[in-house]
């Protein structure tokens, strides 16, 4: 029989004393974890219900808790480009934009750092491909062709890194991913040029599959990745069936977010469902007369869009037609892609009327618009080809 002398029973108390302070240390790691990861989902609930203030005071700190993490930079610059895109004074959209690169450069080589002490860190290669992934937004608004090839050069070597395995897989980067597939076809010659040759062939169906997937299972990017497809298969599927349910639930939850329920009114319109889709208008029409925050005066243009929209759909295109003029009225930056959708709807009106050599004209002053790209270019490419014929709605 062994006896336990002072000495033993002192080795076996450090032992346990050691291993409690590993666990208590693996849980305190864990718990700093889930709190960090908690503060960018907050920071990412607020950015989307515009309470712009509080979502960077969330990601700040989460910024603060781990300062070394790539992650919390790298959404500070997305909410700075979300920030740059929803602007409505130009100094300020510039002062947004210059934040955004300055973060982008900080999760670069935050990730870098992490990266090169473990090349397995699936989370620094998300980081790092989410920052790419705005400044080449950035790069493409900006006609930066030098660096749109520098930033996709490794980028989708960074996006196969960051999705993990092993039952601890990234779900949030197919969202990235499907951007990819899903709009290479989209872009413009050159800018899919380099894409093409530095990332990876434009897969239309694969894009809509992995967006699908991010939205079903993603975590921090779950709602972009609805949004996304609520757009998508708006605008460019044309299926608004499809795209209805998630902009119900993105309405329902942001009710806060304007564009949200522009979404929803639009979608109702192309599904021939004018009654709500002009109670929406409506609401948004006495919000921007009252001044409801976040509703301001300057989305009138973009309502004056919506309702031209409603009224095309129902064919009624004299009254259409006043409210595209209308939109057309306001030059502004911030509302480029308003009038390339109102040149676009009055060139489909001349071809509904068969008023062909009209309808190019304003498909030609589509393209024309400066900050204008999006699915409405792609609509006035595609009829200056071939005639606009309207179509039986699918419910």
């Amino acid at each position: 029989m062994k006896i336990i002398t002072s000495k033993n029973l002192f080795l076996v108390l450090c032992s346990f004393c050691l291993i409690f302070l590993h666990e208590t240390k693996i849980e305190a790691m864990e718990l700093q974890l889930n709190t960090f990861h908690s503060y960018l989902r907050q920071g990412i609930d607020k950015a989307f219900n515009l309470e712009t203030a509080d979502a960077y005071a969330c990601i700040k700190k989460a910024v603060d808790l781990e300062p070394e993490n790539p992650t919390g930079y790298a959404f500070l610059a997305v909410l700075h480009w979300f920030s740059s895109e929803m602007s409505f004074d130009i100094k300020d959209r510039d002062t947004n934009q210059e934040a955004m690169l300055s973060y982008v450069k900080e999760s670069l080589a935050k990730g870098e750092k992490r990266i090169k002490n473990n090349p397995q860190d699936n989370q620094a290669y998300f980081a790092m491909a989410l920052a790419k992934i705005v400044k080449i937004q950035w790069a493409i608004h900006q006609k930066h062709y030098f660096v749109l090839a520098q930033e996709t050069s490794n980028i989708w070597d960074y996006l196969e890194k960051a999705k993990g395995g092993n039952g601890n897989q990234n779900y949030d980067t197919y969202f990235l991913m499907g951007l990819f597939h899903y709009h290479l076809k989209h872009v413009s010659g050159i800018i899919r040029f380099l894409s093409s040759a530095l990332i990876i062939p434009g897969s239309h169906q694969k894009g809509l599959q992995e967006l699908e997937l991010a939205a079903k299972k993603g975590s921090l990017l779950k709602d972009l990745a609805q949004a996304e497809l609520s757009s998508d298969y708006l605008n460019f599927e044309k299926q608004p069936a499809k795209a209805l349910p998630f902009a119900r639930e993105l309405n329902k939850k942001f009710p806060n977010n304007y564009n949200f329920l522009f979404a929803l009114s639009s979608i109702l319109a192309d599904l021939h469902r004018f009654e709500e889709a002009s109670g929406i208008a409506k609401q948004i029409e006495k919000n921007i007369q009252v001044c409801v925050p976040p509703f301001v005066p300057q989305l009138q243009t973009r309502y004056n869009q919506l309702m031209g929209r409603i009224l095309f759909n129902q064919e009624e295109y004299d009254r259409s037609v006043e409210y595209f003029q209308n939109a057309l009225k306001d030059t502004s930056f911030y509302n480029a892609r308003v009038r390339v959708w109102a040149f676009v709807r009055l060139g489909m009106i001349h071809d509904v009327r068969k008023q062909r050599i009209q309808a190019q004209e304003y498909y030609s002053k589509a393209l024309e618009v400066e900050g204008g790209e999006g699915a409405a270019r792609i609509e006035a490419k595609k009829y200056l080809i071939s005639p606009y014929i309207p179509a039986q709605v699918k419910s």
